[in-house]
C-alpha cells in the first residue's frame, strides 16, 4: 500500500464515518474505493466491517454520554438483529451488483418518501410507541433488517431509521443513536464470520477505520448539537446523492481514477 492510498482511504473514510453516523449509505463510498484498488468485493465487504465496527462503536460512546441511549427498547431490537446478521453474513459469500443496486434503488425510494412523510413525526417522535412493548412483528422486521445487515450492510441505517421512527417511536436524533447501537451489537458477529472465512484484509481495514473513526466522532458531536432537524436534512442530502450515483450519474469509481492520477 501506498502512502497516497493511505490518505485516500483516511480521508474517504471520514466521509463515510460521517455519512454513516447521520444517515446511512456510506459504504458504498468505501465499497467503492476497496474494489478500485483491487479488492474482491466480498473481501471488500469484509473488510469494510472492521471500520465500520470502530465507527459505529466510537459514535455510540459518544452517544451514551449524551444521554441518548437510555431506552431499554433500544437493546431489546437489537437481539434479533445479531442473530439475522450472522444469518445474512453466512450468505454472503459474492455480491451481486446488480441485486446490490436494485435493493439500493428500493431503499432510497422508500426513504425519499418517509422523509417527506409527516416531517413532524420523524422531529418528534411517537411517545406512545415509544412506550409501548415492542411486539414479535417488530422483533421479525429487525431479524431481516440484521440479515440484510450481514449480506451487504450498506443502506442498513436508512432500513433502521425508517423502522426505529415510524414503528417503535423514536425521534430522529434518538433513532440515530440507537441505529448505531444496533450496529454494533450485530457488526462483530458479522465480522467473526468474514474473519473466518478469509474475506478480510486487516491493513486496509485498519486503515480506513482510522477515518471512519474521526468522521464518526465530528458526526455525533454534530448530531447532538445540532439536532434532529438537521439530522434530517443530511439524510436528504445523502440519499439525494447515492441515488445519483447508483443511476450512474455520479461515478465514484471515475472520481478515484482522477484523483489518484493527478
Amino acid at each position: 500500500m501506498t502512502f497516497f492510498e493511505i490518505i485516500i482511504l483516511i480521508v474517504a473514510g471520514v466521509l463515510v464515518g460521517f455519512i454513516n453516523t447521520l444517515a446511512g449509505g456510506g459504504s458504498i463510498i468505501s465499497l467503492s474505493l476497496l474494489m478500485f484498488m483491487g479488492l474482491p468485493a466480498n473481501v471488500a465487504n469484509g473488510t469494510n466491517r472492521i471500520a465500520i465496527f470502530l465507527q459505529t462503536l466510537t459514535a455510540t460512546r459518544e452517544f451514551k454520554k449524551a444521554g441518548l441511549l437510555t431506552s431499554k427498547k433500544a437493546y431489546f431490537l437489537g437481539i434479533p438483529a445479531v442473530f439475522g446478521s450472522v444469518v445474512g453474513s453466512f450468505i454472503a459469500i459474492e455480491i451481486n451488483k446488480e441485486l446490490f443496486e436494485k435493493v439500493m434503488v428500493a431503499i432510497m425510494v422508500v426513504m425519499l418518501f418517509f422523509i417527506f412523510y409527516k416531517p413532524s413525526v420523524w422531529l418528534k417522535g411517537k411517545q406512545e410507541l415509544l412506550n409501548k412493548k415492542s411486539s414479535w412483528f417488530q422483533y421479525l422486521i429487525f431479524f431481516f433488517i440484521g440479515i440484510y445487515g450481514g449480506f451487504i450492510h450498506a443502506g442498513i441505517g436508512y432500513l433502521l431509521l425508517i423502522s426505529l421512527v415510524l414503528g417503535a417511536g423514536f425521534d430522529l436524533l434518538q433513532a440515530n443513536a440507537v441505529k448505531t447501537l444496533i450496529v454494533l451489537m450485530f457488526i462483530p458477529f458479522s465480522l467473526l464470520v468474514f474473519a473466518f472465512g478469509g474475506q478480510i484484509n486487516y491493513i486496509y481495514g485498519l486503515v480506513l477505520a482510522i477515518g471512519n473513526i474521526i468522521g464518526a466522532f465530528v458526526a455525533s458531536k454534530f448530531a447532538v448539537e445540532k439536532g434532529a432537524n438537521f439530522v434530517r436534512w443530511v439524510i436528504l442530502i445523502v440519499v439525494i446523492v447515492t441515488a445519483l450515483h447508483i443511476f450512474g450519474l455520479i461515478d465514484f469509481g471515475k472520481i478515484f481514477t482522477k484523483i489518484s492520477l493527478k
